[in-house]
This record gives structure tokens, C-alpha cells and sequence, in this order.
């Protein structure tokens, strides 16, 4: 009789199977390997249970039936995965701990404090180095065009066209590809960009097109780090409802200010929000809505419309 296999293996299994379907599971990952880890070491039950998973769910450092119940809500799909080769799994039920998804207001950069950040990286160390040059581009890019930041740190040389002002992305979420056009000032401060990179990484060890002093491509943490560290020089504490300023602020921030733009200009509001989920790469439209409705200024202008509208169908 074959020893059963461990948790932490079918974990694997199965992040490697959803991975296979676009989907990148970076925080699931992490959860699931806690999950495997504490259920191997209990030792104690062979098929997922509810037991099993309220018990791991229990142990995590915040002691709130809340995280206890986003902890299960991570579970719950790897239980039916395991459903289908197990017959005695059973599938933690949603809500058993209450209330698990509440919208957190995301912090919404004015241009004001876009300038004064991109101007900040200047103070970064080694100042006569990349980092400074490379952390600037890289929040320039993020915000005026809305690219995640896995996009932006996994352009290459050649998905980067300075001629045509269009860049590639070739493995976005889902494993979809797309082309994203660039105003003219991005073009620009991207050659800019390359020539200062060359010049100071004359031989780099990768083809990346953001590249750190020793020649490889800079990662997430690292960015983030160094946003972190500038806002944090500047005095700033972030608007909405994260304790940090995170990356893809800048993403949240270009999408809703294109939005708003399209308010001003009185524009197709439908035709617009087609538009932009196709440039920012959402697989499908109730996406970018849903980056709406966490912004007190959107929901305001939407309500006005509707009054507007209600009113009309009174006369």
C-alpha cells in the first residue's frame, strides 16, 4: 500500500495546475503553503476537513473571525480540486465566520504628488547610480499608463518600440497579450531613460529594459521598497483604507483619473470604459468597474447622472 501523499505536494500540484490557467496566485501560494505545512504536521487527518481547515484558519497571527474567514475563502478552491480525487473532502461553506470581503478604499495620487514623488527619486541611493534613474521611469510608466507592475518589470528591449511609442506586453494576466500605446511624453522619457541606462550599465546581464546598477533586472520588492522609503521622506500617509502605499496605486490611479477626465470632457462614458478595460488589459468590463466603486468621486458623479436621469422619466 502506497504511503498517502503529503499536503505540501498536492499543494504544489495544485498551484502549478491553476498557474497553467493564467492565473498567478502569489498570496493564494503563500496561504496554501502555510495551510500544507501546519496540516503535514499535524499529521492527524488524511482527507481535507472542515476541522482540519478551521483549525489552520485559527492559527493565523491576527485573531479575527475576518481573517480567519479569508483564510477558508483561500481553501475553499483548493478543497474542490481536491474534491475531485478525493470523494471524503469536505468544502469549508462560505460565511462560516461571518463577512469575508469588504471594498478597502485604494489611495488615489493627484498630479501634485505624482511630480513631487517622481522628483523625490533623485534622493534615492547610490545617487549617481541607476536606482534613481530606473525607480523614477519605472513610477513614471506605471502611472501614465496604468501597466501592473509585473508588466512594466517584465518588458524586455525588444517589447519596448521608441519609434513607434507602443509597447508589448506579451505575458499579461491570463496569458494575454496586447499592445499599449504611449503619449508622447512617455516615449520620450523613456529614451531619455535608455540612454542614461546605458550609459551607466554599459554591459548588462540580462535584456530587461529596467535594470538595476549590477545589471539585472530590478523585482516588485525592491520598487516597492523604495516607494515606501520616498512617501515615507515626504510625510505622506496614504489616503483610503491600506496602511502602506503600494504599488498598484498607481495603476488604480490612472484608471480612475481617465475616468474623471471623461466626466469633465462630457465623452461617451460607455464607449470610454470599452476603451480603457482593453488598454489596461482587464479580461472583462465589470473589471474596471469595480475600480470605481471605491472612490467617493466617481460614485458621487454616477449618483448625479442617475438623478438626472430618474428626473427626466418623472416628466
Amino acid at each position: 500500500m502506497s504511503a498517502p501523499v503529503s499536503w505540501m505536494t498536492q499543494v504544489e500540484t495544485y498551484l502549478a495546475y491553476r498557474r497553467s490557467h493564467g492565473f498567478q496566485l502569489a498570496i493564494e501560494a503563500t496561504q496554501l503553503r502555510s495551510f500544507a505545512q501546519y496540516a503535514d504536521k499535524e499529521d492527524t487527518e488524511t482527507h481535507l476537513t472542515i476541522a482540519l481547515a478551521v483549525a489552520w484558519a485559527r492559527t493565523a497571527r491576527c485573531p479575527n473571525p475576518f481573517t480567519w474567514g479569508r483564510r477558508l475563502d483561500v481553501l475553499r478552491g483548493f478543497a474542490r480540486y481536491c474534491l475531485r480525487v478525493d470523494p471524503a473532502t469536505e468544502i469549508p461553506p462560505s460565511g462560516l465566520f461571518g463577512r469575508t470581503h469588504r471594498r478597502l478604499v485604494p489611495h488615489i495620487y493627484t498630479e501634485a504628488e505624482l511630480i513631487a514623488l517622481l522628483d523625490a527619486t533623485s534622493i534615492l541611493e547610490p545617487q549617481r547610480g541607476l536606482r534613481p534613474v530606473t525607480c523614477r521611469c519605472i513610477f513614471g510608466l506605471l502611472a501614465a499608463s496604468g501597466l501592473r507592475i509585473s508588466e512594466a518589470l517584465a518588458l524586455t528591449d525588444s517589447d519596448v518600440d521608441l519609434v513607434t511609442g507602443i509597447l508589448n506586453i506579451r505575458d499579461a494576466k491570463f496569458h494575454k497579450q496586447r499592445l499599449v500605446p504611449l503619449h508622447s511624453s512617455v516615449t520620450t522619457s523613456l529614451s531619455i531613460y535608455v540612454q542614461q541606462r546605458d550609459q551607466l550599465v554599459p554591459k548588462p546581464l540580462c535584456n530587461q529594459f529596467f535594470l538595476r546598477d549590477d545589471g539585472r533586472p530590478p523585482n516588485q520588492a525592491g520598487v516597492l521598497y523604495a516607494l515606501q522609503t520616498l512617501c515615507q521622506k515626504l510625510g505622506w500617509r496614504p489616503r483610503g483604507d491600506y496602511p502602506h502605499h503600494r504599488l498598484h496605486d498607481f495603476r488604480h490611479t490612472f484608471i480612475v483619473r481617465s475616468m474623471l477626465h471623461c466626466y469633465e470632457q462630457n465623452g461617451d462614458i460607455d464607449h470610454a470604459i470599452l476603451a480603457l478595460s482593453t488598454y489596461v488589459g482587464h479580461a472583462k468590463v465589470s473589471d474596471t468597474y469595480w475600480y470605481f466603486t471605491g472612490i467617493p468621486e466617481l460614485m458621487a458623479i454616477a449618483a448625479e447622472r442617475f438623478h438626472h436621469f430618474a428626473e427626466r422619466g418623472q416628466q
